[in-house]
């Protein structure tokens, strides 16, 4: 079988971390991390540094056309797991620099796949549950996408749209991924960063307020990155876009299983009453049906976890807490 070489763009960021980690713990082939940001912080919060010299970085700009092809053909690149991309805060902030990020970004990566000569075997892409607009508490399916209350949920649509056109003209095959609420070590941007940013607070013994109520769907980041890994590996022919499910659940849930993993806690946590504008609950079955299993880390599982991690990496002194500060 040749061996495959994985691009992960984004890959200093939250869930391009935790993709090169279980690439790195699958020994899946060679790693190629690119990103702007020159600084591991992340990596370093759930990778020792051995594993993460098994790596090759290369420090970049996705809006700059000629920037990827070079490395597809200088590492043998043969499958992109493409995650660069500014959330939700900067695209309202900027939408100018969120179109060129998320948008002219995610062009750059089909043509430099286009380019390939065919070596460059399939691309997985990052959407996001922010294309759906507010909806019934019913698990959403994916043809249920559309009135999108942000600049980034439009840009994400505009994606999977591009990602078709891609494989209608050129036969450039994509999976993109709709993930919602996820969780873990290194989430510590977005409103939906909060239940991660609550663990570490109590952790640390302070008080903490999430900024929304009601339910959503949490999905572990260990089960996200490996439903990118599956995504990248798959030999379906097409440009496919899928939801991501965790478990859906109240906010007073996972305040509930932060409370008794740190039982110091109870009473710091709290949360708002408004109720974020997308849907609660999506539906995976597509993606089942198609891929096989995703794996599914149940909440409290996952909760635990995390702040097992966050408790090691406060006991060693190595658990910065600026973020919470935001």
């Amino acid at each position: 079988m040749t061996e495959k070489n994985y691009l992960i763009t984004g890959a200093h960021g939250f869930i391009g971390a935790w993709v090169v980690k279980r690439l790195l713990a699958a020994n899946a082939g060679q790693v190629v991390m690119f990103d702007r940001s020159a600084d591991p912080r992340r990596l370093r919060l759930i990778m020792d540094e051995d594993e993460i010299e098994r790596t090759s970085f290369v420090a970049g700009d996705i809006t700059a056309a000629n920037t990827l092809p070079p490395i597809v053909e200088q590492h043998g690149i043969t499958h992109i797991i493409h995650l660069a991309g500014l959330q939700v805060p900067s695209c309202k902030a900027d939408p100018r620099m969120g179109a060129m990020v998320n948008v002219i970004g995610t062009i750059n990566v089909f043509e430099a796949a286009l380019h390939s000569a065919g070596q460059v075997k399939h691309i997985a892409y990052a959407s996001s549950a922010a294309v759906f607009g507010k909806s019934d508490d019913t698990p959403q399916t994916e043809d249920k996408a559309g009135n999108t209350g942000s600049h980034y949920g439009a840009f994400k649509r505009c994606n999977e749209d591009n990602a078709r056109i891609y494989f209608l003209d050129n036969g450039i095959s994509s999976i993109g991924l709709r993930p919602l609420t996820v969780y873990g070590v290194g989430r510590d941007f977005g409103v939906t960063s909060d239940p991660t940013k609550a663990m570490k607070a109590a952790v640390v013994g302070r008080p903490f307020h999430i900024r929304f109520g009601g339910r959503t769907d949490f999905l572990y980041a260990a089960d996200c990155a490996d439903a990118f890994i599956r995504s990248a590996d798959s030999e379906q022919e097409g440009a496919f876009v899928f939801n991501l499910h965790g478990e859906t659940a109240a906010i007073a849930d996972i305040i509930a299983e932060i409370e008794t993993e740190v039982p110091a806690a109870k009473g710091t946590i709290t949360q708002a009453e408004n109720i974020m504008p997308i849907p609660a609950e999506l539906d995976d079955s597509a993606i089942i049906a198609t891929l096989g299993d995703i794996p599914h880390t149940s909440l409290r599982q996952g909760v635990q976890e995390t702040i097992a991690r966050f408790k090691v990496l406060h006991e060693q002194g190595r658990l910065d807490t600026a973020d919470l500060d935001v």
